[in-house]
């Protein structure tokens, strides 16, 4: 933890662009001592990722939205800066889970947690990891449910997920999207393709005659769509 806080400092006195901390976790406990030695370390806000894979039988649905509410209120109530949580996409009501988030003061929810999945070495007779990176494919997930609650929530929507070009970026503001972030790319490309992603945006704008990122905003979310049942069961009928 002291190592991470001393990344936090360094990288908030390095740049000019707001520094997230991320605040990864499953159960209560330390989350409120973590949280305020990273807002004093400098960061402008947290994220919470809670990486949490429910698998005892006799936990219910209700408790696992529990335990992401008494989180977020720990958490929100010692710090002073921003706090969103990244959410998984296996809850029963997804839309529900983010009102509730919401109501309970959650600056942003970040859609989605992409957990990775484990495989079979059948040489060794072993469980392994198995790591890819994601692919613009994944992006239709979170795409699809910011476009459904853009609108119903006041608390900010960030995208990730699979977002590797500028037309993923668009695609993601154009439902409802405050923000979008990115890593795989950057990881196979280098950091240096985040101005690639900036400049293509730019032209694909200024080819399409919009003067604005609030323009764009929101005016392929299901609210705003012609056929709102596009994001529900119409691509599978």
């Amino acid at each position: 933890p002291d190592e991470y806080l001393d990344h936090i400092y360094n990288a908030k006195t390095a740049v000019d662009i707001p520094i997230i901390g991320s605040l990864n976790g499953v159960s209560p406990g330390g989350w409120v001592d973590y949280a305020t030695g990273i807002e004093e370390a400098g960061a402008d806000a947290i994220e919470l990722n809670v990486y949490y894979i429910p698998t005892d039988p006799n936990l219910t649905g209700r408790e696992v939205e529990e335990r992401y509410l008494d989180i977020l209120g720990e958490v929100s109530g010692c710090v002073s800066i921003p706090v969103s949580i990244k959410l998984s996409p296996f809850f029963s009501s997804i839309a529900n889970v983010a009102k509730q988030l919401d109501d309970a003061g959650a600056s942003a929810l970040v859609l989605f947690n992409r957990f990775f999945q484990p495989d079979i070495d059948l040489d060794l007779l072993d469980i392994v990891p198995n790591l890819k990176l994601s692919t613009s494919r994944e992006m239709r997930l979170p795409l699809r449910w910011i476009a459904i609650l853009y609108g119903q929530i006041k608390a900010n929507l960030a995208a990730t997920r699979g977002l590797h070009t500028a037309e993923d970026v668009i695609k993601m503001v154009m439902v409802g999207a405050d923000v979008t972030m990115i890593c795989s790319v950057l990881l196979k490309q280098g950091i240096g393709h985040v101005k690639n992603m900036l400049g293509d945006l730019e032209v694909w704008m200024e080819t399409h005659e919009y003067s604005s990122i609030e323009q764009m905003r929101g005016s392929m979310s299901q609210i705003s769509c012609a056929d709102p049942a596009a994001f529900e069961r119409a691509n599978y009928m």
